[in-house]
């Protein structure tokens, strides 16, 4: 009996100590959100200050991600807000909004009194009531240093046809978050998922939840069935039947204490509403799936096909993260419970097919759907893992093809034709803003990495989704042309990451100390001196760090490390850095 009480002793202990711990935490998070919450009523106090609409034609949006981009529902336009920007030692945030005229291509800034506080990560939905609203729900506030966030949960709505934000101030609603996603479903919108996360501790969601554009209501749904794990980052569309779409997302786990582990979610899912009640079914589509991804953009393309554009593939490593950036299409059909990768014809091979009087192929979508092996292509072979928590991964191989047979003279003109003429196309990236309009399909900034540094971009390409012929650059953008600073490269860093206080001295004193062994690391040829380090980003990048690591010992902090590697970099290659 002694042991038995004992061992209850201590597990009692172990639970009073961490209720202690999360009641330390709680308090740090509530006193983070309040700082935060004084920064934004600073924001809003400026925003106040106008009291006029003023419409301003201006340049192309600055590079952003985590945005969102949503089409006019009466008009030839597209409306951009939010988002945010990270320049290397510092976050910014919009509340920016901007209109972008298809038929003129021009875009033009709108500033309009009382609009909501700067905000990523946010949803938006347009509905045609009432000349055209944007309905804006949730996202998140980022501190200059990146480092605190406050995440929203309130709703907004812009009369398109006055120029007017409201607030609509309705109880019952989701929690503050971001990362979750939301759709127009007849009447209402229908909110899943998303997380919300404090400098300590991060919590996943997948409630739901629906609020009624007649009576300006919340309304928690609890649909019977087994439905999505929590995640956030997912694909959410409503197909034409009124059927919600979820596939896929992104979430984390602590696995021990400081050390967590990503997951990225392949399932998919569909929430039907028949006769009053929710329900949710899992499905395992067929075709040629996305692989595994996070940080994707969807759209609902033609013919009530769900769109999946870029993303990336994140391998977590202990003391890194290397992402795999994607910019290809992907269709989900869901009458067929099929996916089918979207490819480019080329306007050229097809006018020359033409002239020869061969038959076209469809000038839709639908020609995406047959797996055709062309003598001359690799075949992609596709299997399915199906983990312990029933989550399905994709896995795509190429293989040649066996037994490949002559090709047609007219063929080989027109493979040497397009090799002569390669197709334009957006570089791979994540967090881009999709929207749709008549058929045509717009894609505006994101970002993606070369290393530790962080390229947002502001191009903006379209392309046309009956035809799927080629992509139309509207704005251009050279990533190397943008700016980012290295810690290293600044004296005031702590005055611009939003100083700590009373670690400036030691700060200083490990300056020198960098210093010191920047000089002893330069020794070090990784390669030819005066090459540009970012050609060899990928490769140098780890071999500075482990030269840092040796310099430092292994109890140096991370964060030291990064940035002694970077500065015994910057020595050696000098200006081409």
């Amino acid at each position: 009996m002694g042991k038995k009480n004992k061992k209850e002793k201590k597990v009692k202990g172990a639970e009073k100590t961490a209720a202690k711990m999360e009641r330390k935490v709680s308090k740090r998070s509530r006193k983070e959100e309040e700082d935060l919450e004084a920064l934004i009523a600073q924001f809003q106090t400026l925003d106040a200050k106008k009291t006029q609409i003023i419409e301003t034609p201006c340049s192309p949006p600055s590079p952003r991600l985590n945005a969102s981009l949503s089409p006019h529902p009466e008009k030839d336009e597209l409306i951009l807000f939010g988002g945010e920007y990270f320049n290397g030692q510092k976050t910014f945030l919009y509340n920016e909004l901007y209109f972008y005229s298809i038929r003129k291509n021009t875009w033009t800034k709108v500033e309009i009194p009382n609009p909501p506080p700067r905000r990523c990560a946010h949803q938006a939905a347009v509905v045609p009531q009432g000349g055209g609203q944007l309905w804006v729900f949730g996202g998140e506030f980022a501190s200059p240093d990146g480092e605190q966030f406050y995440h929203y949960k309130d709703l907004w709505v812009l009369h398109l046809a006055t120029r007017t934000w409201e607030q609509i101030k309705a109880t019952g609603g989701p929690s503050g978050r971001s990362g979750h996603r939301m759709v127009r479903w007849k009447r209402q919108l229908v909110i899943f998922g998303g997380f919300h996360e404090s400098t300590r501790d991060y919590i996943y969601y997948n409630d739901v939840y629906a609020f009624s554009l007649d009576t300006y209501t919340w309304s928690k749904l609890c649909p019977s069935g087994t439905g999505p794990t929590p995640r956030s980052g997912f694909q959410m569309s409503v197909s034409s039947e009124g059927t919600i779409i979820i596939y896929g997302g992104y979430s984390k786990q602590r696995v021990k204490k400081d050390v967590d582990r990503g997951t990225l979610h392949s399932d998919m899912f569909l929430l039907k509403c028949e006769e009053g009640k929710w329900t949710w079914t899992r499905v395992s589509p067929s075709g040629v799936k996305p692989t595994p991804r996070s940080g994707f953009s969807v759209a609902m393309a033609p013919n009530g096909r769900t769109l999946l554009f870029g993303g990336v593939c994140d391998e977590e490593e202990e003391e890194s993260i290397k992402g795999d950036f994607f910019n290809d299409l992907y269709f989900y059909d869901i009458a067929k419970n099929r996916w089918f990768a979207g490819q480019l014809k080329g306007p050229k091979t097809e006018k020359r097919k033409c002239r020869r009087g061969k038959k076209p192929q469809p000038d839709s979508v639908e020609s995406q759907e047959r797996v055709e092996t062309h003598p001359q292509q690799l075949q992609e072979e596709i299997k399915e893992v199906v983990a312990e928590d029933g989550t399905v991964v994709t896995i795509k191989q190429v293989i040649p093809v066996a037994g490949t047979s002559a090709v047609s003279q007219s063929e080989e003109e027109d493979a040497s034709d397009e090799a002569g003429s390669p197709l334009v196309e957006p570089c791979a990236r994540s967090n881009a803003m999709l929207a749709l309009k008549q058929g045509v399909l717009y894609v505006y900034g994101g970002m993606f990495e070369a290393g530790d540094r962080q390229f947002t971009l502001n191009d903006f390409y379209c392309i046309d989704l009956h035809k799927m012929e080629e992509w139309k650059v509207l704005v251009d953008m050279d990533p190397k042309t943008q700016e980012w600073l290295e810690e290293s490269d600044s004296e005031d860093e702590d005055e611009v990451g939003g100083a700590e206080g009373g670690e400036e001295e030691e700060e200083d004193e490990e300056t020198e100390e960098e210093s010191e062994e920047d000089e002893e690391g330069s020794q070090h040829p990784a390669v030819k001196p005066n090459e540009k380090y970012s050609d060899y980003l990928p490769r140098t990048e780890e071999y500075w760090v482990k030269v840092a690591r040796n310099n430092m010992g292994p109890d140096a902090k991370d964060k030291k490390v990064i940035r002694v590697a970077h500065a015994m970099a910057k020595t050696f290659y000098g200006d081409s850095v």
